[in-house]
């Protein structure tokens, strides 16, 4: 027997043998740790799931998240609400996610004009509001989301909702001086306080002037598609306004 004493060095058989034990040891430890991972569930998934709190459907992981909504005076409810958020996940995990909670919701998505690939997803839906549409795109190693959905009721209340197959734009005058909105070969002037006014436009894009005595003309080009409702506004100050999509 060889008895080891503070200090000593035990023989190199000893050594040899002492090594093997604990690599043994560490190779059942190892195995009996990995029957035990491999049984629980994976602490981070990277399944989406839907936030309570959000107004449109969305995942409760993002990196960004807004809602804009578009609201008419004395009708309570938005003419149109849109969703944008950036969500940290593939494209295709996004757009399963969204065809799953929307069609919990009652969506039903229309096969016309349906546009799917590898950076990019274009759907439009029927929604029990009215109609309804989402954007994908890819962009590094997240997805930007594009939700947009309208009431049609809503719109119809406050008199903007478009005839089929053409478009609606309102010229709105809350300046204190006369305005004059020239577009589509047609010129419309409101005065001071007048009620605003709207036009039917067939979808495409138009070039328009708004004018307000001692003041330089502004002029922009405007895009409208069938079924949208758009409105161009004379502020306080007699400055045109951006134009802002009702519906």
């Amino acid at each position: 027997m060889t008895t080891l004493r503070h200090g000593a060095q035990a023989p190199a058989r000893w050594q040899l043998f002492a090594c093997g034990l604990a690599l043994l040891a560490s190779c059942l430890l190892a195995a009996s740790a990995g029957a035990l991972v491999s049984n629980l569930p994976p602490l981070f998934s990277a399944a989406l799931t839907p936030d309570p709190a959000a107004r449109l459907p969305a995942p409760t992981r993002y990196l960004y998240r807004g809602t804009h909504t578009t609201v008419m005076p004395g009708i309570e409810a938005p003419l149109r609400t849109r969703l944008e958020t950036t969500v940290p996940a593939e494209l295709g995990d996004v757009l399963t996610f969204y065809r799953t909670e929307l069609g919990k919701l009652g969506w039903q998505q229309k096969p016309d004009g349906a546009v799917i690939a590898a950076d990019h997803a274009q759907l439009a839906f029927a929604s029990p509001l009215g109609p309804a549409a989402l954007e994908l795109a890819r962009k590094g190693g997240s997805t930007s989301v594009h939700l947009v959905q309208k009431n049609a009721e809503a719109a119809t209340r406050a008199n903007v909702l478009p005839e089929p197959d053409q478009a609606k734009l309102v010229f709105s005058n809350i300046s204190g001086t006369d305005a004059v909105l020239t577009i589509d070969a047609r010129t419309v002037r409101r005065t001071a306080g007048a009620h605003a006014v709207s036009l039917d436009l067939a979808p495409g894009r138009y070039s328009y002037e708004l004018r307000v005595p001692d003041r330089s003309a502004t002029t922009n080009v405007l895009t409208i598609a069938a079924g949208d409702a758009w409105e161009l506004t004379v502020g306080r100050d007699g400055d045109a306004w951006p134009p802002l999509q009702l519906y």
